[in-house]
Order: C-alpha cells, then structure tokens, then sequence
C-alpha cells in the first residue's frame, strides 16, 4: 500500500503555525481579562471559551457564516481578492479558533494563582505595567503557559470538525490526519485508517507525556 503522508505534513504545519499564533492570541487575552474589572467579564469570557464547548462543526458553520463569500469578513476579503474557505489558511483559522480557548484559560488560571502583592510591589518601585508582565508576571507563570502551549498543539493537530467544514477535504492541500481517518474508514480502507489513528495517537500521548513530565518536574 501506497501511503500518502501529506495529511501528517499539513496536521502539523497547521498545528505548528496555529499554536504559534495561539500562543500570543491567548497570553495576550489571558492578561487583559486579567486586569478587567467590567460587568460584562463573565459573558466576554464564555464567548472565549465557547469554542471549547461547542461541538467543532457548530465551530465550523459559524466561521463558514462570518468568512464565506456572504459572511461579512468574506465578502470583504472577497472584494479585495482573498479567499479563505477550501484554503490551507483555513485550515490554520479552524485550529487557532478551537485551540485559542484552551491556551487562555490555562494560561489566565497561572496568572490567578500569582501571589498579587508580588506585583503590588513592583509597581510600587516604579516597574512600568509591560515590565511587570515581562519580568515577573510571565516568568511565574510559565509552567502554565507551557502547558497550556502543549495542550494546544495536540488540540490543533486533533481538529476535525471545523476544518472539515471551513478547508474540506482536498487531497495535498487540506486533508489533515483527523479527515484521512474518517475518510479512509468510510471507503473501507481500515489499514490506512488505523495507520493514521497510530500515527496521532504517538503524537498526541506524546505531548500529554510531555505535560505531564514537565508539572512534575515543577512540583519537586
């Protein structure tokens, strides 16, 4: 059997690049929730979390509404003559979407567990707010953020529901390994489909471990 490895190449090019762009998106946010003291915080913060508990393909259609050729970003970009959808970049935007809440929620609940009188008196010595961030808060929070980074990138390279929805399945382009396994099994061909389940399934135990490996190493 002729197998074609392009789904492992573009599940972790898109898992790479999306976890990248996560990662800032989420300490990012991560911290201005941090600091808001609005009274609409808890609503703000189910929205950034709701990806995570939406099944995927609602994920999917809600972005295929706003970046379609009808969907006000799409037409947008439409107009400037970018498209999106069936696109590798598309493939990127669904794992970003659904990996984005998993970083900001780790990396927010690190940030909590800081000891506040620590920045306190930072910024009692004079420390600008972006120094107290970069020479205290990040660095207490880095086992958090690590973790989070992780999590991320096994959440990205397991995505199926929205990219299915939002990139298709287009052979070299944007079939990742989650759409080769269910496409595999739906046209009978289990020997591929149970390579590609072993294939993410040493990937993904392989981050867990890694996670795993790392709390311990912080806690002794």
């Amino acid at each position: 059997m002729n197998l074609d490895i392009s789904p492992a190449w573009i599940s972790l090019k898109t898992a790479t690049v999306s976890t990248v762009i996560t990662f800032f998106l989420g300490i990012a946010t991560a911290r201005w929730m941090l600091a808001y003291r609005g009274k609409n915080k808890g609503l703000i913060d189910a929205i950034l979390t709701s990806p995570l508990v939406l099944p995927p393909t609602v994920t999917g259609f809600l972005l295929l509404l706003l970046l379609g050729r009808n969907g006000p970003l799409g037409h947008l970009l439409s107009s400037m003559g970018i498209t999106l959808i069936f696109t590798w970049p598309a493939t990127v935007i669904a794992a970003t979407v659904v990996s984005f809440p998993l970083m900001y929620k780790t990396s927010l609940a690190a940030f909590n567990q800081i000891d506040t009188s620590l920045l306190a008196c930072a910024r009692t010595l004079g420390a600008s707010e972006w120094r107290v961030f970069w020479r205290i808060l990040l660095p207490l929070a880095k086992p958090g953020i690590i973790a989070g980074t992780l999590l991320a990138f096994a959440r990205s390279l397991g995505e199926f529901g929205a990219t299915l929805m939002l990139a298709g399945s287009i052979p070299g382009k944007t079939e990742t390994i989650p759409i080769a396994i269910f496409f595999a099994s739906e046209g009978g061909n289990m020997k591929e489909a149970f390579i590609w389940v072993l294939v993410i399934l040493a990937i993904s135990l392989g981050v867990i471990t890694g996670v795993n490996f790392w709390s311990e190493s912080q806690i002794k």
